[in-house]
């Protein structure tokens, strides 16, 4: 369960290293710059939701939202 930003961007850092890409790789692939990777991977809250979703969906993740105790 992903409660905060820095626990979504560890998940997506985690994934990313298991693909073995790069942030310079996942940049390039993406579109997004590598900065903007590197603040979603350490948490940074200010991060684009959007974007972020786009990335996770990207490394072939799903990002879902269930009603606690459903």
């Amino acid at each position: 369960m992903i409660i905060d930003a820095k626990e979504f961007g560890a998940a997506i850092r985690q994934r990313r290293k298991e693909l073995n890409y790069t942030q310079a790789f996942l940049s390039e692939f993406s579109g997004f710059s590598v900065s903007f990777i590197s603040d979603l991977e350490r948490g940074k809250s200010t991060t684009e939701l959007g974007k972020a979703i786009y990335l996770a969906n990207l490394l072939g993740m799903d990002c879902v939202l269930k009603v606690r105790g459903e």
